[in-house]
């Protein structure tokens, strides 16, 4: 499968600190990969760096062969990105928001309405679209973060932590979502702490600890390295909590 995302010898150096160390990873179409690590593992940065919002010390991130950084308005116009926490402007309205950022991307304001608007009701936001941000609980502003970032139909969606702070009946729905666009060939990268939904949701799983790639393959693939059919769960503390060695399928 030819790679849509491909980050090579990836590297993110704050003074002393190494926050990604030669990270490479590759997702081709229609795949689904999640990024997997504890707090302080990289996850973040690697997706800011993917989003061209922050400059690689070393190495490359590519999404359709363009530079994330060098090409990044290219980039964002394939792209879908949902932050862990989502900031708007808090004395616009929710539809303000929405028509801004399709517009941004070139969207018509028809486009905006026709797009967005059956995303709102799935996500069960229409009736808060005229409050002021100001007024959104945490739940409301990923909502809408969704609908951003979704509205454009992208062929790449990077999604940090997607489901923080949404009830069961959004995040089931944003799993039937995320099902769709798969099975309409979008690339899918989503970093998470919550293990089950990885397992349920990707097609591959990397690893990352320390700014470093620890393992990378189908759950089955890295499954071989345990005993019986280890849950993601095992796999994880397995491989996380071992000294640095590189374990991929």
């Amino acid at each position: 499968m030819q790679a849509f995302l491909e980050l090579q010898a990836l590297t993110k150096v704050y003074g002393d600190f190494v926050a990604v160390r030669d990270l490479s990873l590759s997702a081709g179409q229609g795949e689904v990969l999640a990024l997997l690590g504890p707090n302080g593992a990289g996850k973040t940065t690697t997706l800011r760096m993917l989003m061209g919002l922050l400059q690689p010390t070393a190495g490359t991130a590519r999404v359709d062969g363009l530079d994330c950084f060098g090409d990044r308005v290219a980039v964002m116009q394939r792209t879908g990105y949902l932050p862990d926490e989502p900031v708007f402007y808090d004395y616009l309205r929710g539809s303000e928001i929405v028509r801004f950022a399709g517009e941004m991307r070139g969207m018509t304001r028809a486009e905006v309405d026709r797009r967005a608007g059956p995303l709102m009701e799935r996500l069960e936001l229409t009736d808060a679209v005229h409050e002021f941000a100001a007024n959104y609980s945490t739940g409301m502003k990923k909502k809408l973060g969704l609908v951003c970032a979704l509205m454009h139909d992208p062929r790449l969606l990077i999604l940090d932590e997607p489901t923080n702070g949404l009830d069961p009946f959004a995040t089931r729905t944003l799993h039937a979502i995320l099902r769709e666009r798969q099975e309409s060939g979008c690339t899918v990268l989503f970093s998470t702490h919550l293990l089950d939904q990885a397992e349920k949701l990707c097609t591959r799983i990397a690893i990352v600890h320390r700014g470093q790639l620890r393992a990378h393959g189908t759950l089955e693939e890295l499954r071989t390295h345990l005993s019986g059919g280890a849950s993601l769960e095992e796999v994880f503390f397995a491989i996380a909590a071992s000294e640095p060695e590189r374990v991929t399928g």
